[in-house]
Parts: structure tokens; C-alpha cells; sequence
């Protein structure tokens, strides 16, 4: 497999607080991989960077081998943690402002995820609740024929219903070759998806490993790890 992201002694300060400090990850494709950690370690500020939403203080990342641009945005599809779009267009407007701006973007994909979640493309999102909003949302992430995705919390706004629903659509949506990167809390809803996981903490990388070590040679869920690790 090839390497898809890099991080080299990754660092983000923002004034008193250090966010990342010193993190190295390599992360092949073809994977799913579980981000997790408690509130402040660092999660969505990787994401960012990732995304060239914000700088490193020091260090680097590297998507296959590039640094976040204009040239990486064409291969990362993002779901950040809340919705950016405009709650008064409608669902078609807004598939149509995905395909115009991604060329990896597959309206038939999006078209299908949507019927099946009984979303209307003629319904405006400012009548939606914010759960559906948010897989309106999820769907047009997931409908880019990205080789990475970047998923920040895409399954805390929505009923548990619909969890299950929507970690098929992420399993069955993505190229094999594809990696997808889920920063999550609900671990036991995500777990069973899950190839690999990173374990943050303080900014900092407490562990990197399969989901099948952890569960053959410590006898463990990941959710039952994360508990233990971080004294939940």
C-alpha cells in the first residue's frame, strides 16, 4: 500500500496552548481509520491541517506527498464538524455547487444516497433538522471520488437510527484504495469499521495501531481501550 498522509514532527501553538506537539503518523491507503481522543487532544486541529485551514508552528504534512493546497483539495473530500452550507438553498442547488466545484464528484452517487434517506432534492435545508442537514452534508462529502476523507464527528448529530445507515453509506461509497479518517467519540458505534486507530492525547500521539491487535492480543474492544487509556 502506499502512503497517502505524513505527519513530521507536526506542531500547532495557538498563543499560551500547544495543540499538536512533535507528531509523526504515516497512514497508507486503502484504510479506515479511527481518530480519537478526549475534548482538547488535538483531533480537529490535525484535521484542519490536513485540510490547509491552518498552518503547522513547525513540522509538516504531507498528503501522497504534497503539502495542503490547491493541488491536495482535488484529492480530500472534508465533512468538517459543522455544516457550511447556506440553509436557504436547496438540496439540488447544493449538488449542483458540489459538482461544479469538484471534478470527482459523482451526482448519481449523491442522487441515490439521498432517495434512500427519503430527502427530497427539491427540499430547502433551512426546513431540515439539523440531523438531516448534516447528512445532506455527509452525502456530498461522500459522493467525491476522493483518495482521502476527512470525517469530523459525522455521525454525533444524528439519531441512532440512522448511524447504521450512514457508516454503510461511508463503507460502501469510497474506493478500496481510498482512506477515510474518522474523528469520532461514539467509538462502539464506529469500531466495527474500523482498520486501524490513533489515540491522542495532550496534542500528542499515545498509540497507533489495528483494530485486530487490539482486539487478538490485548482481548479488548476499542472502546473498552480508549476507557482504560484515558480513565473514562
Amino acid at each position: 500500500m502506499s502512503v497517502i498522509l505524513e505527519c513530521k514532527n507536526l506542531t500547532k501553538v495557538f498563543g499560551p496552548k500547544t495543540a499538536l506537539y512533535g507528531l509523526n503518523l504515516s497512514l497508507e491507503s486503502g484504510r479506515i481509520i479511527g481518530l480519537l481522543g478526549p475534548n482538547g487532544s488535538g483531533k480537529t486541529t490535525l484535521i484542519k491541517m490536513i485540510n490547509g485551514l491552518i498552518s503547522p508552528t513547525e513540522g509538516e504534512v504531507l498528503i501522497d506527498g504534497i503539502k495542503p493546497g490547491v493541488d491536495t483539495k482535488k484529492i480530500v473530500s472534508y465533512l468538517p464538524e459543522r455544516s457550511y452550507l447556506n440553509r436557504h438553498i436547496r438540496v439540488a442547488q447544493a449538488v449542483e455547487l458540489f459538482s461544479d466545484f469538484y471534478e470527482d464528484f459523482d451526482r448519481g452517487r449523491a442522487y441515490d444516497m439521498l432517495a434512500r434517506l427519503h430527502i427530497e432534492r427539491n427540499e430547502k435545508l433551512s426546513t431540515m433538522s439539523k440531523g438531516t442537514r448534516e447528512k445532506v452534508h455527509l452525502v456530498l462529502v461522500m459522493s467525491r471520488r476522493a483518495r482521502l476523507y476527512c470525517l469530523d464527528e459525522p455521525i454525533a448529530g444524528v439519531d441512532p437510527a440512522a448511524r447504521d445507515f450512514i457508516l454503510s453509506t461511508i463503507i460502501n461509497n469510497y474506493d478500496e484504495n481510498a482512506t477515510i479518517l474518522i474523528s469520532t467519540h461514539l467509538i462502539s458505534d464506529i469500531e466495527n469499521i474500523l482498520d486501524e486507530v490513533i489515540f491522542l492525547e495532550y496534542g500528542q500521539l499515545r498509540m497507533f495501531s489495528s483494530v485486530d491487535d487490539i482486539r487478538f492480543n490485548q482481548g479488548k474492544s476499542v472502546d473498552t481501550l480508549f476507557r482504560e487509556v484515558f480513565k473514562c
